[in-house]
């Protein structure tokens, strides 16, 4: 028995020290070296304040605003999840509709699905480029903005696929958002 507990002991301690101590460590270093900005969480700093993460989506209620998916979490990163509702389960459509209820009424435009459902982390910062253009309408009328003039800021801020066949467009939530603040005060300062 002793012969087979001592390989056994060892093994733990030496996979605890590589796997526990010396692999996160090198990675952190690594991360820090290479790409430090996103290794510390990708914060965006306006007006001196952090107001979030690149990586991380977070409610905008105002109807000035983009909105991002909705998020099963509330948007708390340590509580990441998606709904995991099956089509069956009432709580789904409850969801949906809650959700819906948030979207400005638009016509007979087609919604994009990821206005109205999780995505599997719950966190997504990203939306589409047709959920931003059914969102187009209300926050040019709130910003009193013309929705052409819209249509190029969201278009400047569409990022494309990813070796331009992997994945789909998509667009930042935060920093369309925060191109529209930035826009609003420097037409203010002009007046």
């Amino acid at each position: 028995m002793q012969q087979q507990l001592r390989p056994a002991i060892f093994s733990v301690i030496l996979f605890t020290l590589i796997l526990g101590i010396a692999y996160p460590f090198s990675i952190t270093w690594l991360a820090q070296i290479i790409m430090p900005y996103q290794a510390n969480g990708s914060f965006v700093v306006y007006n001196n304040k952090k107001v979030g993460s690149l990586l991380i989506g977070q409610s905008f209620k105002s109807p000035s605003y983009f909105h991002g998916r909705p998020s099963a979490s509330k948007y708390d990163a340590g509580n990441s999840t998606g709904a995991n509702l099956a089509q069956t389960n009432k709580n789904l459509l409850k969801n949906l509709e809650e959700n819906l209820s948030f979207l400005p009424a638009n016509g007979k435009q087609l919604i994009a699905l990821d206005l109205l459902f999780t995505s599997a982390s719950g966190l997504d910062p990203h939306i589409t480029p047709a959920a931003a253009e059914y969102q187009i309408a209300s926050v040019a009328k709130a910003r009193f903005m013309k929705e052409s003039e819209l249509r190029k800021i969201v278009m400047t801020y569409t990022k494309s696929r990813f070796l331009n066949f992997l994945g789909e467009p998509t667009i930042n939530v935060l920093e369309l958002n925060l191109a529209l603040d930035n826009l609003a005060k420097e037409t203010e300062s002009k007046k």
